[in-house]
């Protein structure tokens, strides 16, 4: 399964490689970021995201004590066909055995391998509001080699305090923070009328990735890989599917009414502050 990726979010391996890097010093580009853009590029953005869905499988596998599990059981269980399970085990470099399949503690670390999880990355938070809060309280980035170490905002009210373990620091000390960690990855959880200038920020201050929870459409140079997570559009998705769900079963009158009621009561309080701390 080949496709080519050439988006600002998966920028070609020329573009994301670093220059030379002198003798004796590290390169400022980490091989995990690297392996991440090259895997969407051979296997294609459906087959990356099928990846953490075998491996939660797998663990719970492993924790019930089976050894080994065929490509037919995880096609099952994912109602996928057998052919597809197969061709993305492949690109992981994952090898089974005829009649007996995949062992299951070589499959989780040939997946977490291809998917650059099997090293710890460390990243940095911008905006801790609500949702910022949430994802630093979040344990399980660990399953997936992913720790956030550091905290920044710019409210005077939150800077100083402790959340979930880390002292939110002012967005001044970003740079100097990130430098001293060889940090490459950063969480965006601003505000979304603050998204693009914290972006630039967070670039000039070094980081080479962004995982973007803002609705904003980040616009930077092509050697950044952003990642969006635009969670008004998942829940547009599911408002959509579960619309036509009631609106068949019931002729679609009492859904529309409700909805209405719904927008009048509730939609203009979620989606009319976009200004309010996420």
């Amino acid at each position: 399964m080949k496709a080519k990726i050439r988006s600002k979010r998966f920028p070609a391996r020329a573009a994301a490689q670093p220059a030379a890097v002198p003798e004796g010093q590290k390169a400022v580009f980490p091989e995990t970021l690297l392996r991440q853009t090259e895997g969407v590029r051979k296997a294609g953005l459906p087959c990356v995201k099928r990846m953490p869905s075998y491996l939660q499988l797998l663990r719970v596998l492993q924790a019930e004590g089976h050894e080994h599990v065929s490509g037919t059981v995880l096609a099952g269980v994912h109602n996928l066909e057998p052919v597809i399970v197969r061709k993305d085990l492949a690109i992981t470099g994952a090898v089974g055995t005829p009649r007996i399949g995949f062992r299951i503690t070589e499959l989780i670390s040939a997946i977490e391998r291809f998917l650059g999880w099997d090293n710890q990355t460390k990243a940095v938070l911008v905006g801790v509001g609500n949702l910022g809060t949430a994802l630093l309280g979040y344990q399980g980035f660990q399953n997936y080699g992913f720790r956030i170490v550091g905290a920044f905002d710019q409210e005077p009210q939150i800077i100083g305090k402790w959340v979930h373990g880390r002292k939110v620091q002012v967005i001044d000390q970003l740079a100097p923070f990130v430098r001293r960690g060889e940090i490459l990855l950063g969480v965006l959880t601003v505000p979304a009328p603050a998204a693009q200038e914290t972006a630039e920020l967070m670039v000039r201050a070094g980081i080479k990735g962004i995982w973007n929870f803002t609705p904003t459409k980040l616009q930077l140079p092509e050697e950044v890989v952003t990642q969006k997570e635009d969670l008004a559009e998942g829940l547009a998705v599911l408002s959509h599917c579960l619309h036509k769900l009631h609106g068949a079963a019931d002729g679609g009158a009492g859904v529309l009414q409700r909805d209405e009621a719904g927008r009048r009561g509730r939609g203009a309080s979620v989606f009319s502050r976009r200004g309010s701390r996420g």
